[in-house]
């Protein structure tokens, strides 16, 4: 059945035009990655199953097929509210039910899920379900929505139509019931999600975690960048070691898993309680480092203050007296300093009282870039800014930023120098990319992190200094200042 779902996958897919499928945020599961997800539930006889956001049904397919190869009968309901996609479900429920010999029955919901599971929770939860597979939709919930006062109803903040419909589902579910659903990692940290993270950890326990080592090879027929993780829950099930497996891409040639205690995963007294998702080769390649939180080193970081389109009678394409430099993550190649320079962002901010509120005075600062391109090899792309780079007063930094400062001033040369080498090495990148998903790094993120002493980043930024910039060397210095002491990460 693989090969035909892919076939009504592809059709249907080619027939909603770009902005419905914005609108609705969804895309349709390939048949391997449907397979792998139905493969990991516990089959008992007797299934009530859930599929939220069911498309042509790649999902409930997968499930009825490994359902049926175990023995087991499924009562199924499924939510579609696009018409072209209900039309296509219905036809591959509809041929399950024909075929299964009695032992399928599947029900379409052409309505909202998220009104529907909203009302249930509140009002009818007699029938609970026993399985859910999930490929929700990926979109902003706006904070005045109807959406966000349906969720506030049943108990539930969140941000993005996929943590909904998770959350949604995980209460619809009887104890010792399995959600395995694919959705991207960037629920793992960052303040936003930190709600949904506390109701599944405290509902549910995590059996497995499955990574994508490729970020665009999950949902290559459709283009979709964000990386994902297939994640499976049990319900009222006490938490104990966790799966973490990984393949490249969708087709699982190249699979494989590792067990991991479960203060891998979530560590004890973390009150963000991010989600790590270790592997086995991370975790050779880390060594052990004992450090330390920026407060204990004196350090803060914040986002760029400067949120250009709200300052933009002020823009100015270059510098002069009356303006302040205004700094963009184009203005770095290479990690050295290139401006003014050519581009449709302004260079300059003209200085008035406005303006100045927003500005720093220079200094020696260390940037870190809140998004990193896909194809960028590391996802933390640091610089530091030196004192004599810029001959002007204050200096705005734009909003793309995260800024390592103190008190809202500069640092020591050495130390902003020690810091920026200790962020551009891989060991940090590798343990960066163990705990987040995102392209976008946060300065929550970066507070929530371990660094070097006060002193080792003062001696790390004075070996650095007239060193090569390429990642080997960087990589050797970290090594050198890693044999004065031992120093990990939390």
């Amino acid at each position: 059945m693989s090969i035909v779902i892919d076939q009504v996958r592809r059709e249907a897919s080619s027939l909603l035009d770009s902005q419905r499928r914005s609108d609705l945020g969804q895309y349709m599961t390939p048949s391997p990655i449907a397979a792998f997800m139905a493969s990991l539930f516990s089959y008992n006889g007797q299934a009530r199953l859930l599929d939220a956001g069911a498309g042509v049904g790649s999902l409930t397919s997968a499930f009825f097929d490994k359902a049926l190869q175990e023995g087991t009968s499924v009562d199924a309901e499924t939510w579609e509210i696009d018409n072209i996609l209900g039309g296509y479900l219905k036809s591959t429920l509809d041929e399950y039910v024909q075929h299964g010999q009695g032992r399928i029955k599947a029900h379409i919901h052409a309505s909202d899920f998220i009104e529907d599971a909203a009302f249930s929770i509140q009002f009818d939860c007699n029938n609970l379900y026993t399985h859910a597979i999930l490929n929700p939709p990926y979109k902003k919930i706006g904070t005045n929505s109807k959406h966000r006062k349906l969720l506030r109803m049943a108990g539930i903040e969140t941000v993005n139509l996929y943590t909904a419909f998770v959350a949604l589902t995980v209460l619809l579910m009887g104890k010792g019931g399995e959600v395995v659903a694919i959705i991207p990692r960037s629920f793992c940290n960052g303040s936003y999600y930190r709600p949904f993270r506390n109701l599944i950890l405290q509902a549910c326990s995590i059996r497995q975690l499955h990574l994508f080592e490729s970020r665009n090879q999950a949902f290559q027929d459709d283009g979709v960048l964000q990386e994902n993780v297939i994640i499976h829950l049990v319900k009222g099930e006490p938490q104990g070691s966790v799966i973490v497996s990984t393949s490249h891409d969708a087709k699982f040639s190249d699979y494989q898993q590792t067990i991991f205690d479960a203060a891998a995963i979530v560590k004890p007294n973390d009150m963000e309680q991010f989600i790590h998702i270790p592997t086995a080769a991370r975790q050779t390649s880390v060594p052990k480092l004992c450090m330390h939180t920026l407060r204990d080193i004196g350090l803060e970081v914040c986002t760029g203050p400067v949120v250009d389109f709200r300052l933009k009678e002020y823009w100015r394409d270059e510098p002069a007296k009356d303006t302040v430099p205004l700094l963009y993550p184009h203005h770095f190649s290479d990690g050295t300093l290139c401006w003014p320079k050519a581009h449709k962002k302004p260079n300059a901010l003209q200085l008035t009282p406005d303006v100045s509120k927003w500005l720093m005075p220079r200094g020696h600062y260390v940037l870190v870039k809140r998004f990193s391109a896909k194809e960028e090899r590391r996802r933390l792309v640091a610089y530091h800014l030196r004192y004599e780079a810029l001959d002007a007063a204050y200096i705005g930094f734009e909003n793309h930023w995260n800024v390592f400062h103190i008190g809202k001033r500069g640092m020591d040369e050495n130390i902003a120098k020690g810091l920026a080498t200790f962020l551009n090495s891989t060991v940090l990148d590798q343990h960066f990319r163990v705990f987040s998903g995102h392209t976008q790094v946060n300065a929550t993120d970066l507070r929530n992190m371990r660094y070097p002493s006060r002193e080792q980043l003062r001696k790390l930024g004075q070996r650095a200094k007239g060193q090569p910039n390429d990642q080997a060397s960087i990589d050797q210095l970290l090594e050198a200042l890693a044999g004065l002491k031992n120093y990990c990460m939390q």
